[in-house]
């Protein structure tokens, strides 16, 4: 399985988990990048030099932004990917919260054609749970699960699984194997899960 990672910690405060990402480049998918749940207001240099350290070791690194499910103004969402491109060089996009349900494609394929523009080779969106079969011709990756690990595994059998698939997990143990070809499991619970490496990665600090 190939790894998607969305570490959402700063790297002045985890330099030796940042250090862990980059020494594991051949393991992963992407890295998500995320300063301040989106781009931020201003480029924070210690991000741009773990972006630039990413892609010098071959790494996808993904600019953050939520989508809020559609309500969030398209202008705004692109603002950031604007900005995650000039401050941090990213090459492709993680747009969050995304709509499941066909209603809001129109506005997503705009993101979409959006992103592409900004200079997202890799666009990936996270429904969280398997959308509309439409969504599939919009991006790279669709994340079809997130959520804890008691969660995933009580509903394995159920779910589908595509090539194109990605599951995100937490609370996850250490053996915990998922289904999807591209994924991530840590151990982070609660609030802030995604503030933890997967399990993988946890001897490589």
């Amino acid at each position: 399985m190939n790894l998607l990672v969305p570490y959402y910690e700063h790297p002045a405060d985890r330099p030796a988990e940042w250090d862990a990402l980059i020494a594991a480049a051949p393991l992963l998918y992407g890295v998500v990048l995320n300063p301040a749940s989106g781009a931020g207001t201003a480029p924070d240099p210690a991000f741009a030099d773990v972006a630039a350290r990413l892609r010098a070791a071959g790494v996808r690194v993904l600019g953050y932004a939520d989508t809020d499910y559609g309500h969030r103004p398209h202008a705004d969402v692109v603002r950031d990917l604007l900005h995650h491109r000039d401050w941090y060089g990213t090459d492709g996009a993680f747009l969050d919260q995304v709509a499941a349900d066909p209603a809001p494609l129109p506005h997503y394929r705009r993101l979409a054609v959006a992103a592409r523009a900004a200079g997202a080779t890799t666009l990936v969106l996270n429904h969280g749970t398997p959308p509309d079969p439409a969504y599939a011709a919009l991006a790279d990756l669709l994340v079809t699960f997130e959520g804890p690990w008691e969660t995933y595994r009580a509903g394995a059998r159920d779910r589908p699984v595509a090539d194109h698939h990605c599951h995100l997990v937490y609370a996850a143990p250490p053996d915990a194997r998922l289904a999807a070809p591209v994924g991530c499991a840590v151990p982070g619970d609660g609030a802030h899960p995604w503030g933890t490496l997967p399990h993988v990665l946890e001897h490589r600090r």
